[in-house]
């Protein structure tokens, strides 16, 4: 593989959206208010990056197999790990936890979707819907992550952020259904 497909930029964008996962989980095993900024920061920074490595990219003519693998693994990771951190400390509980879950069994289910279906030589495009479900889930989580912190400054944090998780989750089974759907007439002939 060429260093300057390597080293390109959309692809460090895409290395630090990595570098960033283990650094928000550090961020939840120090008490305090000022660990759930530091880790709202990263994850906002990385969920920029996610926009911009993509967008570069395709502006620079820097698109790169290496690229289009790392990319959804980055985004997948840092949704998950925010998600189970969250769920661990508290901050989702309840009946909340099953949005999270749905949340993660639909990023699960299509990329085993993509991955059989790439076999097959068969693209499924990401639709603006799906799009939009990201956007949201990032906004969710950014919300879950200022938590307490966030409720100390602007009380109600927290729980617009479950509400933004429930919709999540509504946009999820919608977008995964959506997939399944585009999907299944190859399942079946197989």
């Amino acid at each position: 593989m060429k260093r300057n497909v390597v080293l390109s930029l959309p692809n460090l964008l895409t290395y630090g959206r990595i570098l960033a996962v283990p650094a928000v989980v550090a961020c939840f095993y120090f008490e305090g208010n000022t660990s759930r900024w530091i880790a709202l920061a990263l994850f906002v920074v990385a969920a920029i990056t996610d926009f911009f490595d993509g967008y570069l990219a395709r502006a620079w003519q820097q698109q790169s197999a290496l690229g289009r693998m790392l990319d959804p693994i980055a985004d997948k990771l840092l949704v998950s790990v925010c998600l189970l951190m969250l769920a661990a400390d508290g901050t989702i509980g309840g009946w909340s936890l099953v949005a999270a879950i749905i949340i993660l069994c639909r990023e699960i289910l299509v990329s085993g979707l993509r991955e059989f279906l790439a076999e097959l030589q068969v693209s499924v495009p990401v639709t603006q819907l799906a799009k939009w479900k990201t956007t949201v889930q990032l906004v969710a989580i950014a919300f879950l992550l200022a938590g307490p912190a966030g409720d100390s400054v602007l009380p109600g944090t927290t729980f617009v952020g479950l509400i933004a998780l429930w919709l999540a989750a509504t946009l999820t089974l919608y977008t995964g259904y959506d997939y399944f759907r585009a999907g299944i007439g190859h399942l079946i002939t197989e």
